[in-house]
């Protein structure tokens, strides 16, 4: 079925009146529109980058030039979406969008109204940069890349910070049973573009 925002209305999962511009740790899921593989595939249990792949984690390592109170900690791009753990550090700092990289023709991102030093302003950012890339790369101006939305969890503490980090290192040998590898069936009800990557109810399946 196309989506219709009529029909299809998104629901929030984000925690109600939490500040994402406040210090912490958020382990961070961004996957492409309808699960394409446009980074890159999964070869012996390890990531394979295509150009578009390399861009992407060119983009995400360039996050703390871009965003000085924003630390990249453990993270690793998959054929068809990206995970990483963003620490929050300071928001005092002046941020500037994240471009592509300087072999392609720069551009700066605009977003409507920001909020400066918040998690979805970094992600944003990280999106949009990938996303003129990708279009300039393949000649589709305009073109949707990335899901709407994507899924963040706050990082309460740290033996759920090394339980995610493991997570992350393992996920390339773990990509057959991966839940948006496209061959795994669709959740209950879902549409692609809404669904929380881990377990129906938005809980992780690494979580205890």
């Amino acid at each position: 079925m196309k989506y219709n925002p009529d029909i299809h209305r998104r629901r929030s999962i984000r925690l109600r009146n939490y500040d994402y511009a406040q210090a912490g740790a958020y382990f961070v899921t961004i996957c492409v529109q309808h699960r394409e593989c446009l980074f890159g595939e999964i070869i012996d249990q390890a990531m394979r980058l295509n150009a578009v792949g390399r861009t992407a984690a060119e983009c995400w390592q360039d996050i703390p030039v871009h965003f000085p109170h924003a630390a990249s900690d453990e993270w690793t791009v998959m054929p068809n979406h990206v995970h990483g753990i963003v620490v929050i550090t300071d928001t005092a700092g002046r941020d500037t969008a994240c471009r592509v990289p300087t072999h392609r023709t720069p551009t700066t991102e605009q977003f409507g109204k920001p909020v400066s030093g918040s998690l979805p302003t970094v992600v944003r950012s990280f999106k949009s940069a990938v996303t003129r890339h990708v279009n300039i790369l393949h000649d589709t101006p305009g073109n949707r890349v990335w899901q709407p939305r994507y899924w963040e969890h706050v990082i309460r503490n740290e033996t759920e910070l090394y339980r995610i980090r493991e997570y992350i290192r393992t996920n390339p040998a773990r990509w057959q049973e991966d839940a948006l590898h496209p061959d795994q069936p669709p959740f209950p009800g879902e549409t692609r573009e809404t669904s929380p990557p881990y377990g129906h109810d938005g809980h992780e399946a690494w979580m205890v």
